[in-house]
């Protein structure tokens, strides 16, 4: 503990580290059916009120010889001195590790180990926004048991490896915020228990295979700015659980297609600054759950959709920068219920009709009233955020995987 922490000389004031009431903090002791001794299963560091790190903290590989550890957290822990992710295996008993997450440490560089492999009882693994480079090393798909794997921001290279359709039990997968290039694997239509799939900024390529019509319990779906184009795979409008679809920052160049509005659950559609043409599709009236629908900065032409004003949960649109046209059909209670969060701007041949004209209205430049030759019209609205790929009401959706008893918190 002392190479990771300095707060207080603990083998002093505490030496016994698993005494009930006296324990070190950041450690978690329990006794097993074996024996009555105390036994340390989860190590803590990084964040109060568990031990804050030091600064010449590096990684403590020695924590892979605790024989009954099953859970390690180290948060924003190595922050100076640089060290590496270094995997030391026990050959006299398997590992009871199931939960290894180092997230937030900007001195954690190198690759990941292939002996992670050795961890058999792993079911979560995050190193997000860490330091790490290289290629995925195939052994993380070896990992029988992972139910959540989280790599996000680092400097991961190479391609998805193909075994990433051994993880049959996986239900979170996230690799966004890397380098990644290459196409997604076919083999992604074997991970059947998947719920949330963020591939978000790397550099992939292609089209989405169409084997991801089989995530049939797949809710989030992220795969903005990357470099996919073509054909919209209709595998994802199979999707019919889909909750949350992000692909903004594509360069589709095609038309938005129709089948989109079967996916009745969908709360978020972010589908801006892909080069969509064509009309937006009335069938995007039948997204009755929809809180946010994101098409700026596309090419779309015609009339916004009449029945768009009958989505009573929308809460966030951006139709900005396109070439739609005719009168905008909201109701004065839909422009007041969006306010800021309406952005119509930048469509020259869109117009309101006087009587949409709200009396508190703020000027925004490119929405003029129609048959006016003015350039200033009147509307509420705020540019829209880019995706992030991880919006936060979706964190609550997996909640209950908590039930599994192995954690509390899964993103």
């Amino acid at each position: 503990m002392e190479s990771v922490s300095s707060d207080r000389n603990w083998r002093v004031s505490n030496p016994n580290p698993c005494k009930p009431g006296a324990s070190w903090p950041g450690l978690e002791c329990k006794t097993n059916s074996k024996d009555t001794h105390y036994h340390v299963i989860r190590l803590d560091f990084g964040s109060p009120p568990n031990p804050t790190c030091k600064k010449t903290a590096t990684f403590p590989s020695r924590i892979f010889n605790l024989p009954h550890l099953q859970s390690a957290f180290f948060f924003h822990c190595f922050t100076l001195t640089k060290t590496t992710l270094k995997i030391i295996s026990s050959s006299s008993s398997p590992s009871t590790l199931q939960q290894l997450s180092v997230r937030s440490n900007q001195a954690l560089v190198g690759p990941i180990p292939p002996q992670i492999s050795s961890l058999k009882s792993l079911e979560i693994l995050t190193l997000s926004q860490n330091q790490l480079h290289g290629e995925i090393p195939v052994e993380v798909f070896r990992l029988p048991s992972l139910i959540h794997l989280d790599l996000s921001y680092n400097s991961l290279l190479g391609t998805i490896p193909n075994q990433m359709g051994n993880l049959r039990n996986l239900v979170g997968l996230d690799l966004s915020y890397n380098s990644l290039s290459g196409t997604i694997p076919t083999t992604i239509g074997n991970l059947g228990l998947l719920q949330k799939l963020d591939l978000s900024s790397n550099s992939l390529t292609g089209t989405v295979p169409e084997t991801v019509e089989k995530l049939k319990l797949l809710a989030f779906l992220a795969l903005s700015n990357n470099r996919f184009k073509g054909k919209f795979p209709k595998g994802i409008t199979k999707l019919e659980s889909l909750q949350y679809l992000l692909m903004d920052g594509n360069s589709m160049f095609m038309s938005l297609p129709n089948e989109l509005g079967n996916l009745v659950k969908l709360q978020e559609l972010r589908l801006g600054n892909s080069g969509y043409s064509g009309e937006i599709p009335t069938s995007f009236s039948r997204l009755m759950n929809l809180s946010t629908l994101s098409l700026e900065n596309n090419r779309l032409t015609g009339e916004i959709p009449v029945g768009l004003s009958n989505l009573s949960h929308i809460y966030h649109l951006n139709l900005s920068r396109n070439m739609l046209s005719g009168v905008v059909p909201f109701n004065n209670g839909f422009l007041k219920r969006l306010g800021r969060n309406l952005d119509l701007s930048g469509n020259p041949k869109l117009c309101l009709n006087a009587s949409q004209i709200l009396d508190d209205g703020v000027k925004i430049g490119t929405v003029n009233v129609c048959g006016s030759s003015s350039k200033n019209g009147y509307l509420i609205q705020q540019p829209f955020r880019k995706s992030d790929a991880s919006p936060c009401g979706f964190f609550g959706l997996f909640s209950f995987i908590a039930v599994l008893g192995i954690y509390q918190t899964l993103f």
